[in-house]
């Protein structure tokens, strides 16, 4: 990795300098204090990020080290190591839904106090719950814990400045998430059920049915056959890579949302934008309009017709579908005026940022209604181009968040993986067991991941493993799957309270 950061470096030395020019010129800008709470917030982000790695190492490899399949060192290391290229190849779809649960005027609109505060409230949140449960060995959710603390301090942002509950929290991107970490576990476990018995007719009378123990009495061997291991090894190794790509733009996302929260003039679009990309925005721009303008009559609904698309000089305050034409406009002629967005002043660079993503969220409204198949699909790929310099990440960001969860992977995995391997089920998890809940888990999880939706990998496993069991005919250890259950019910809800409340104490102290 050394090697191609400085072949790169040695290959294209005028970007490296941009670079080094652009983040100079941000540190300076911001000022010293701030600067070293943007660096500080960035580490508890990784922080956060490294915690989620031997938190939910165990849902990767608890099923293989119980089934005699690998080594628990041998595993747990693979299982960094497929996390980390799950980050790096996995996209950024999961990366804004976390980031667009909190409204676009909320990140552009707060004081820096605010910013400053409400990142490390939730930061704080989120560390303390994931913590908490890991000491206690208690399979919660990174990603209710991550979205809670969001949502949380977005709520508390909306109590204190006397406005409503839609001004601090994307209700729309929030109640989707809800149904995607509710929903996800249920399927596990009916998926990895009827997988196992659907194994089990095919396989009558297999060594694969058998736990180790069991089939050390029948032949004195642990391990599992040859293509039971080799399944159970690749469904693993599947788990690591879909969890790094879903928890790892989790990861991504938070990075984000903490820079634009914080340096939004900074972060609030791509900077590494050429020409080419500002052409392309400003033409996706224009196939929407034109679009809209073929199907007036569908969208009078969602698209105020009769208002003037003109640009307008003054800056935009509030994003509203009602405005769109004239928000399209005003972006058109701010996108003409330059050529890059380094010839725009800071505020112009957050205006653009408003414009794009409020342009969008039109778009995708707009996408939902009764239109010819033709145009939607059109209006689909329009809207991947529109937001292509403002859903981004640095690469940066990317190659750390990899390396933090990657290598938080490889290190406190026993406590959970003594839960989900022994304490789920009241008997040994066979070999089959273990192949029909990873290759649930694995599945589920990369659909989830491509379809830009966050979900519990803690919960969609420990939910498989339960279902393998019922269909195995084992029972479930009752304090357990309560204890997982209440995890699962108040992880949510305290982790709101905490990031809410400590937000708001925050603000009467030190932003009142």
């Amino acid at each position: 990795m050394v090697a191609m950061v400085l072949a790169a470096i040695w290959h294209n030395p005028p970007q490296l300098i941009n670079r080094l020019f652009f983040m100079f010129e941000m540190f300076s800008g911001l000022g010293l204090w701030w600067s070293i709470g943007l660096v500080l917030a960035v580490f508890f982000v990784l922080a956060y990020e490294f915690i989620n790695g031997f938190h939910d190492t165990a849902n990767a490899v608890a099923t293989v080290i119980y089934t005699k399949a690998m080594p628990a060192h041998l595993a747990v290391v693979a299982s960094g190591i497929f996390n980390f290229f799950g980050v790096m190849f996995g996209g950024l779809g999961v990366a804004y839904a976390i980031v667009h649960l909190l409204p676009i005027d909320l990140l552009l609109g707060m004081d820096s106090t605010q910013g400053l505060i409400m990142v490390f409230s939730l930061l704080f949140s989120a560390i303390v719950w994931n913590l908490g449960t890991w000491f206690f060995g208690i399979p919660a959710s990174s990603s209710h814990t991550l979205i809670g603390s969001i949502l949380g301090v977005g709520g508390a942002y909306a109590w204190i400045t006397h406005k409503p509950v839609t001004e601090g929290i994307n209700v729309g991107k929030a109640i989707d998430i809800m149904l995607s970490l509710i929903i996800s576990p249920t399927i596990g476990f009916i998926i990895a059920a009827l997988l196992l018995l659907a194994m089990k007719r095919i396989w009558t009378s297999n060594k694969i049915h058998k736990t180790p123990e069991e089939r050390q009495l029948v032949d004195g061997k642990k391990h599992p056959p040859f293509w039971a291991r080799l399944t159970l090894v690749a469904s693993a190794m599947g788990v690591s890579f879909v969890h790094g790509s879903n928890d790892g733009q989790k990861g991504i996302g938070l990075v984000m949302l903490v820079l634009i929260c914080m340096a939004p003039a900074y972060f609030a679009l791509d900077m590494n934008s050429r020409a080419y990309d500002l052409d392309r925005t400003q033409d996706a721009n224009q196939r929407i309009m034109e679009i809209y303008q073929r199907n007036q009559s569908a969208l009078s609904g969602v698209i105020n017709f009769s208002a003037p698309a003109t640009a307008q000089e003054e800056l935009m305050t509030h994003c509203s579908a009602d405005g769109v034409l004239q928000a399209m406009a005003t972006l058109d002629a701010r996108l003409g005026a330059v050529r890059t967005y380094d010839q725009m002043s800071l505020t112009d660079r957050r205006e653009v940022r408003r414009l794009l993503l409020c342009i969008d969220d039109t778009a995708r409204k707009a996408a939902k209604l009764p239109l010819p198949a033709k145009e939607l699909t059109d209006l689909a790929k329009w809207r991947k181009d529109l937001t292509a310099t403002a859903e981004y990440a640095p690469t940066w960001v990317i190659v750390s968040i990899a390396l933090a969860l990657g290598c938080g992977t490889m290190v406190g995995w026993r406590r959970i993986v003594h839960t989900v391997g022994e304490k789920i089920g009241t008997t040994g998890m066979t070999y089959s067991q273990g192949i029909a809940a990873q290759i649930t888990a694995a599945t589920s999880i990369g659909v989830a991941s491509l379809t830009g939706m966050p979900v519990s990998t803690t919960h969609i496993l420990s939910s498989a493993v339960a279902g393998t069991m019922i269909a195995n005919k084992s029972g479930l250890q009752s304090q357990t799957i309560k204890t997982i259950l209440m995890a699962w019910v108040l992880t949510l809800p305290l982790t709101m309270l905490l990031s809410g409340g400590l937000f708001i104490v925050s603000h009467h102290l030190f932003g009142g």
